[in-house]
């Protein structure tokens, strides 16, 4: 039997600074706090899981219980200068990176194609399955080149006037008079007394006039403004088309290449997911398409985006300069919720951990952050410029680890199961019926993993949906799937490639017997720890109806 053993990446026990006490699992002080079985995976805020309600569960959290389990939140890097390298890539996913995000707002294709090459060669010596994403440069608007190159700046001051332009005459000659900008119907679209803002809103501008290809208007904040720099229109439906020739050509680019999952940048509409989904063909259709809401638009119409998506990347840098700031953990905790109750999986991605861009520590409101997006269930967490070109890649990965996993072990995991399952009161289907069932068992026995043997991912995504708070140790022999589940919460990929058995049966418990031998090789199986199983019935999809309790051996 040829097997290729791919552990998860998300930090093992194993590979954890965790006190080892109490049978291996966790040492734990403070006042009154027991772990009464010395086996107990769920022994973490032992006293606070068992709280009868919110306040009493968040009274009782105690910064002197460790963590027991692996991190269930994947971490989503983006790969740049400061990590492209194989080595470096390496030490990336020993810290704990799940996904490989590349940026198409920079870069060429050789770039890229490079660099997916180098994750390839670091899973592969690693042992790992690492998704790999392409992020799409998306309808932007920008303004043009300057007078004297694209290294020139210009001095905006408060109360001067500025000239908006979609004059082609004037892209390449911007000055501290008028500047071009390449949205040909930003006149159309825009009122007097709106606000433009440029280059991540540090300069904004009020409208005071408008003509047929042209905005007058009056700076409001001023500052140093270079060539190419982004706009944004809040409060304003633009009407830019979904794909740009740019994205057309890098979608072809990442089906040739093998990607996972595109992330749509500024997608407004769910007619844009669509436009997404006909572009990748049917080359592409196993690519996942996780759209970024990054505007009111998509905001305002965020459940029919939902709908059409296979989930969201909550994206709060362009957000947070279309909508006011005070608004941004409104929609980031509304976005995340209803993802949840969907079942889809969620990314709560930018300035995460800015500051370690630069410094070796993050900042505790940065801390809070990456906490808080964890305690507001977000499946994944995602660094930016922390990974691509700051001096600490490294480092940043490791802190979120850190953070996430003492965020999931404070989270009232059967106040949230009950929630979930409150929410799907209709008549479920029975791969959901069975997926409550395990999650339920789970919290009944102590489970230390929830085991899923599936073929596409369905199943073990539906497990996922009702938050466990051990792995689902999810079972396929297809790479691709092994891949994507990285998007959802607690689903550890275990890639086998073994050749299939006759009969069904004997196949079925081959991969069982090696799930639970895998299990207890990455740390968190110990004899005489329950595991709770999903199988079909008989060989084929859509069969899931069968759920036993095993004890470890």
């Amino acid at each position: 039997m040829n097997i290729t053993l791919s552990p998860e990446a998300k930090r093992l026990p194993s590979e954890m600074a965790t006190p080892t006490g109490n049978g291996g699992l966790e040492s734990m002080s403070g006042p009154d706090l027991v772990n009464p079985t010395g086996t107990d995976v769920q022994s973490r805020q032992f006293r606070a899981a068992r709280a009868a309600n919110i306040l009493e569960h968040r009274s009782l959290l105690d910064i002197y219980s460790d963590p027991v389990v692996p991190r269930l939140t994947s971490i989503v890097c983006t790969i740049g200068p400061a990590s492209r390298e194989v080595e470096t890539l390496g030490r990336l996913m020993d810290a704990g990176l799940n996904i490989a995000r590349m940026n198409f707002s920079h870069g060429d294709h050789e770039y890229h194609a490079a660099t997916i090459a180098n994750v390839r060669t670091a899973a592969e010596r690693s042992g790992r399955v690492i998704g790999i994403a392409l992020d799409t440069k998306g309808p932007e608007i920008r303004t043009g080149l300057l007078e004297g190159g694209g290294s020139a700046e210009i001095k905006l001051v408060d109360g001067a006037q500025l000239i908006l332009t979609t004059n082609e005459a004037h892209a390449n000659e911007g000055n501290v008079e008028r500047i071009y900008v390449d949205y040909k119907n930003i006149s159309s679209v825009m009122n007097i007394g709106q606000l433009v803002f440029i280059d991540d809103g540090l300069i904004s501008l009020r409208v005071k006039e408008k003509g047929a290809d042209f905005l007058v208007t009056e700076v409001v904040n001023g500052g140093m403004l270079g060539s190419r720099k982004g706009i944004n229109l809040p409060n304003v439906d633009v009407d830019l088309p979904a794909l740009s020739d740019r994205d057309k050509r890098d979608l072809k680019f990442g089906v040739e290449q093998g990607v996972d999952m595109v992330f749509a940048s500024f997608v407004r509409k769910s007619a844009d997911v669509q436009a997404i989904r006909a572009e990748l063909g049917a080359a592409g259709k196993n690519i996942l398409i996780i759209s970024k809401i990054e505007n009111h638009e998509g905001v305002r119409k965020f459940d029919d985006i939902l709908a059409e998506s296979d989930g969201i990347m909550v994206a709060r840098g362009d957000l947070g300069i279309e909508i006011p700031t005070e608004k941004v953990f409104l929609a980031q905790k509304m976005m995340i919720s209803r993802c949840n109750k969907a079942g889809k999986p969620v990314i709560c991605a930018t300035q995460m951990l800015e500051s370690m861009v630069s410094k070796p520590r993050p900042t505790r409101a940065e801390t809070s952050d990456v906490a808080n997006a964890v305690l507001d269930g977000a499946d994944c967490v995602m660094l930016s410029g922390e990974t691509a070109k700051g001096k600490y890649p490294v480092e940043a990965v490791d802190v979120m680890h850190r953070i996430s996993r003492e965020a999931e072990a404070a989270i009232f995991h059967r106040q949230l199961f009950e929630s979930l399952r409150y929410a799907s009161m209709e008549i479920l289907p029975t791969v959901t019926t069975m997926a409550v069932a395990a999650v339920d068992a789970a919290f009944a026995h102590n489970a230390g993993a929830i085991i899923v043997l599936t073929t596409t991912g369905r199943t073990a995504r539906v497990v996922s949906k009702y938050r466990p708070q051990c792995p689902v140790l999810s079972v396929t022999r297809d790479a691709q799937t092994a891949r994507q589940l990285h998007l959802n919460r607690g689903c550890f990929t275990l890639l086998y490639t073994g050749e299939v058995q006759e009969p069904w049966e004997l196949d079925m418990k081959t991969r069982i017997l090696w799930a639970m031998d895998r299990g207890k090789e990455l740390g968190f199986l110990k004899p005489g720890i329950s595991v709770v199983l999903l199988t079909g019935w008989k060989a084929g999809l859509g069969h899931t109806n069968t759920m036993r309790i095993l004890n470890v051996t």
